[in-house]
């Protein structure tokens, strides 16, 4: 005998949720730039437990002395480095990888014309022979996204804050 009717559309209501989970979760995990804020999951302020929580042990662990912080922290993931001023919370994170994009698909590999024409209220000039579009002034406190362009293709982005 045939089970109801209600009963069959019951049973399709748990693979419903598990696709609508699914589809929230996955934004998350493929680790979207938010620009002046975030790449991967990582944030600015972040502490380094909370880094690890986000991304697990990192493959390399690099402590250095700066001029400004006294000290500096950097934490090596594949194709992604989080730095640590003081030793306390992230003041940057930079990325060569192609998977992490803003919410209008610009990263690693797009082209500078989508950077100024996608990101909005950037300014892109050469310094020092090197090109790159960032998202605010160099001014102390100031969080920023810098998008390195080579070629005519950013290789590299940048989400910071200036600390001197």
């Amino acid at each position: 005998m045939e089970a109801p009717h209600y009963t069959r559309r019951m049973r399709s209501i748990p693979v419903v949720a598990a696709l609508a989970a699914a589809a929230l979760i996955a934004p998350a995990a493929n680790g979207a730039i938010a620009p002046n804020r975030s790449i991967a999951g990582v944030a600015i302020g972040m502490t380094q437990a909370q880094v690890r929580a986000v991304l697990g042990r990192p493959v390399r662990v690099i402590h250095r002395p700066n001029e400004i912080a006294g000290t500096a922290t950097e934490f090596r993931y594949s194709r992604l480095a989080v730095v640590f001023a003081g030793d306390a919370n992230v003041t940057s994170v930079t990325t060569t990888r192609t998977r992490e994009r803003t919410r209008r698909g610009v990263g690693v590999g797009s082209a500078e014309a989508d950077v100024t024409r996608l990101v909005g209220d950037i300014t892109c000039a050469t310094e020092l022979g090197r090109r790159s579009c960032h998202t605010r002034d160099f001014l102390p406190g100031a969080r920023l996204t810098v998008f390195d362009i080579r070629g005519g293709r950013v290789w590299r982005v940048l989400v910071g804050i200036v600390i001197d």
